[in-house]
């Protein structure tokens, strides 16, 4: 049996004004506010419902594009799914299952999805379903200040800081982006595997970073997973494990447009924001972030 979400309200993307069918949309936003393996700040299963609301307050223009994105990316918010909000209890094991089968149906249905978490363990059953829907391998990019490649942690090899190390498992390259903490396991799987880590003290020294990260992309597709951790927590410290460095809002921008310009981007996620009370800095900056990949999703695609 699926498990379902909970009886809490169905917010949507831009808020209710703005609706579009399913079976019309091109893009489809998938909260998935599970949170089980966190272990520092809790709170990320508040996550997705905290960026859906800030999302009611972006302006629909966007500046760099010189367009209202919204008009032509016809965006479906689905109902959240594995949501451990209360007192509902989902192993990691059913929650991927259910990610994994809920995105393989957006994904056949032709649509773009936008997963929003929620713990980073989500990643593996999102990529999952990608990995079933295409036969060649394709490229994940990791904006991230954790390593994540631990083989298992706090005695689950489903923990939020053994992702990344699912994802290898499965064989598909991966593209660490602002990484910045990490183990002695994980430094030496990087070694051992060659994994080319973009590392946050050498993107802040190096102007051709970006360059130099796209040169080690060896896929034409990608799929992008997005730690909320990989930027910089003073403008982003909604987060469940801060860590200081990390990305600047333009440097990320800028990277993630040029990635969708030079590679064909399957797929999303936003992951692990964690609401700072009585802040909506970080909320609003995911929001906003969610809305500039659907505004270069769109840009490439010629919508």
């Amino acid at each position: 049996m699926l498990l379902q979400t909970s009886t809490t309200s169905h917010v949507q993307f831009l808020g209710s004004e703005y609706q579009v069918s399913y079976e019309t949309s091109r893009v489809v936003i998938l909260p998935i506010p599970f949170e089980a393996t966190t272990t520092y700040r809790k709170g990320c299963e508040n996550g997705p419902d905290a960026l859906l609301v800030a999302s009611e307050q972006l302006d629909y223009y966007d500046d760099e594009l010189e367009r209202e994105t919204y008009l032509a990316a016809r965006i479906y918010t689905h109902s959240a799914i594995a949501d451990t909000r209360g007192s509902q209890k989902i192993s990691s094991v059913d929650m991927l299952r259910l990610t994994r089968e809920t995105v393989c149906k957006i994904v056949q249905d032709g649509k773009f999805a936008i997963a929003l978490g929620g713990e980073h363990s989500i990643t593996s059953g999102i990529v999952d379903a990608y990995r079933q829907f295409y036969p060649e391998p394709f490229t994940v990019i990791q904006i991230d200040a954790h390593g994540d490649m631990r083989h298992e942690y706090e005695g689950s090899i489903y923990n939020h800081a053994c992702v990344m190390r699912r994802i290898i498992d499965m064989g598909l390259p991966t593209l660490p982006i602002a990484i910045r903490s990490l183990c002695q396991e994980e430094a030496n799987l990087i070694k051992e595997k060659s994994i080319p880590v973009m590392w946050a003290r050498e993107i802040a020294k190096d102007p051709n970073w970006i360059d130099k990260a796209i040169s080690n992309i060896s896929t034409e597709r990608v799929f992008i997973t997005i730690d909320l951790d990989g930027i910089d927590p003073g403008s982003m410290p909604g987060v469940g494990t801060p860590e200081p460095g990390g990305l600047s809002w333009y440097a990320l921008t800028d990277f993630l447009r040029r990635v969708f310009e030079t590679h064909q981007v399957i797929g999303c996620d936003v992951m692990e924001l964690a609401p700072v009370i009585d802040s909506v800095v970080s909320q609003f900056s995911a929001a906003k972030l969610v809305y500039k990949l659907i505004g270069y999703q769109a840009l490439v695609q010629g919508w």
